[in-house]
């Protein structure tokens, strides 16, 4: 698959016009492999199926990387005009099971697949027309427009993987195969795995932002790590090794299973990993089309709980005391084999970049005396994902990493055989729910290190400053207290701009459903978990629902994640609408309150609150009567009536 997997371009370089062409090469090789991706789906009809799930049907993810790439040019103001308004908000969110996520069945209309193919080649001549023709100075910075543009095009490489994971859980029937996806051939008996000695040494993580390749946030910053001596299996575990713990019984022996393992084998009853199948009593194995005898020396599959369970079954069975690696211990592995300061390995050395697809012998690659250090499938290891020092949110996708540093999201390393671009490179730092299925397996060790926690818990200074503001400053409920004396009916309100759930909660004192929305899940996840919890430490203060009356009435608020100015049609029959902290988000002022108008029933109150020096514009006054207008502090608070003369 040479034709589609290439390196990515450097952000250096001295010569503008071959930087272009690199990147333009870049994007149409990542471009056309997503799409070619998506012809494993036997025929149109399986675009509308859903393989997981927690998942959206197959159509949302064949959407969703073109209209990244639109939504994030807009939000940094380097195109004016969208392409497709409805698919650049139905495609927008909802692939990592967040609560905010969106992906019950009726909340859709989902168009044709023909007319998302159509979207998408609008989308390729507009990108490679900026590539072509903007600005470009070198190096390439986070602050330049071809930054954005990278940031699409590694956003799509992340998703050939993930999709291809979607396909590989879609029942044969659904899929076909094609010509160019040739499986490793090489089938036989595993390996004994055996443990060896890494010795103890000083680690290094994270790099600088003059780094000449593209990089993630959570990428950048420093971390260091004195890595005491510890053993590592030589392999990864093989569908052989883990064979023992299935036939054992391991699945039934609750155990070897912790609370989430536990609630993750009542959900699924799971007896096996999800890519074995039992046919006559024995087992098979599933590659991305078809049914296998079950390859001994591959890597088994498994998610991270399952990983675990093998883990402590081990340690049970043997009277030691075998753990995944954590991050740190991985990046020892690698500097003890020597490959550390290799920015990225080739696929002559390793099974990733689409050499194959599917897994092969975990002795086929080997790095010293260590097989698969990279590629093959991703390790899970024991860590929570979490920021480095220094590390800072890019604007334009400010909450790609913050949400999963919730001490839910388990690190993976060294990528798989679906890997490319940066999911390849040396400081990639990807994580996922402990329950999700990746191309991902694992290997063991026996460590004395213990995981430090605290590393986890990334504070984000603004969501900080911002949750204490909102609910130890009565500014909002003021506000809400407010407009509630203005609304006739009271049984569903909206809340743009929600931030960290405050007016959300208080309009639920009186709305039987409110629904919060705000553009970035680094603050919503804030509502989110005051919801499940009940109290949430804010710094120095501990936010109490129960204490702020709101205990009783917290489930009738949901929180969502969502574009004032490109909201999904979902959204609408309001009786009362809010819009608060819309001045650095509402891009589009005029287009929001137009669009507004249709999301307010008959007699409905639409609440603005916004910065004293932010005029509302006149366009206004001929949907809207106006009821009230008073400041508040630095913001003035104005109160609409839905009029009918529109």
């Amino acid at each position: 698959m040479r034709e589609f997997s290439t390196n990515p371009p450097t952000l250096d370089g001295n010569n503008v016009a071959f930087k272009r062409q690199e990147i333009r090469d870049y994007f149409h090789k990542t471009f056309d492999l997503f799409e070619k991706i998506f012809e494993v789906l036997k025929d149109d009809e399986v675009f509308y199926q859903k393989s997981e799930p927690t998942r959206h049907p197959m159509i949302f993810y064949f959407g969703h990387t073109a209209t990244f790439f639109i939504n994030k040019l807009i939000l940094m103001k380097i195109i004016q005009e969208r392409i497709n308004p409805h698919f650049e908000s139905i495609f927008a969110i909802g692939v990592d099971e967040m609560a905010w996520d969106d992906i019950s069945n009726g909340s859709y209309q989902w168009p044709k697949v023909s007319e998302v193919r159509a979207y998408r080649a609008k989308v390729k001549v507009l990108v490679d027309n900026l590539i072509t023709h903007m600005p470009l100075t070198l190096p390439i910075t986070q602050d330049s427009g071809m930054w954005i543009v990278l940031m699409g095009i590694e956003h799509e490489r992340i998703h050939v993987e993930t999709s291809l994971v979607l396909h590989r859980q879609m029942t044969l029937e659904f899929v076909k195969e094609v010509a160019e996806f040739h499986i490793c051939q090489e089938v036989g008996e595993a390996p004994k795995n055996e443990l060896i000695s890494i010795p103890t040494c000083q680690v290094k993580l994270g790099k600088e932002k003059s780094h000449n390749l593209y990089g993630w946030d959570n990428e950048y910053g420093n971390y260091e790590e004195i890595v005491q001596e510890f053993q590592a299996s030589k392999y990864l575990v093989s569908n052989s090794e883990f064979m023992e713990f299935v036939a054992s019984g391991g699945y039934e022996n609750l155990d070897f299973w912790d609370d989430e393992g536990k609630k993750f084998l009542e959900i699924r009853k799971a007896k096996h990993p999800a890519f074995w199948i039992l046919e006559d009593g024995k087992y098979r194995y599933r590659t991305l089309t078809s049914h296998i005898h079950m390859p001994q020396n591959w890597p088994v599959d498994v998610n991270a709980l399952e990983a675990e369970a093998f883990c402590r079954y081990k340690s049970q069975k043997e009277g030691m005391i075998y753990s995944l690696p954590s991050e740190a211990e991985y990046a020892a592995l690698t500097r003890h084999v020597e490959i550390d300061k290799l920015e990225i390995i080739e696929e002559k050395d390793a099974n990733l970049n689409l050499s194959y697809f599917s897994s092969c012998s975990i002795d086929k690659f080997m790095f010293k005396e260590f097989g698969d250090v990279v590629g093959n499938v991703w390790q899970w290891s024991r860590t929570p994902i979490f920021g480095f020092d220094g590390f800072e949110i890019h604007e334009a996708y400010d909450d790609f990493s913050t949400p999963t540093f919730d001490n839910k999201h388990a690190l993976i390393k060294g990528a798989s055989w679906a890997s490319s671009g940066n999911l390849i490179m040396k400081h990639a730092r990807y994580a996922f729910r402990k329950h999700f299925y990746q191309n991902a397996g694992f290997r063991y060790v026996i460590s004395r290190a213990v995981e430090n926690e605290n590393k986890s818990h990334f504070k984000d200074a603004e969501v900080l400053k911002i949750c204490q503001e909102d609910y130890t400053n009565t500014f909002k409920k003021e506000c809400v207290q407010i407009a509630l004396k203005f609304a006739n009916k009271k049984t569903k309100a909206l809340d743009f701009g929600c931030a960290t759930g405050r007016s959300s909660f208080e309009l639920a004192k009186e709305f039987e459903k409110v629904e919060g929305i705000d553009f970035s899940a680094r603050f919503i996840q804030v509502g989110v978990s005051l919801k499940e919890h009940g109290e949430l430490s804010c710094g120095n203060t501990l936010i109490d629902l129960k204490k702020l009356g709101y205990d009783t009435i917290k489930e009738r608020v949901t929180f969502y994640q969502g574009d004032a100015n490109n909201l999904k049609p979902n959204f609408n029959s309001y009786d009362l609408v809010m819009a608060t902290n819309t001045k650095e988000r509402l891009y589009e002022p005029k287009q929001f309150l137009q669009d507004v108008y249709n999301r307010i029933n008959k007699e409905g109150i639409l609440v603005l609150i916004l910065p004293k020096e932010m005029e509302v514009l006149g366009a206004l006054d001929e949907h809207f009567e106006l009821m009230h207008e008073e400041s508040k502090e630095s913001s003035k608070l104005r109160i609409f009536k839905k009029s009918m003369t529109r």
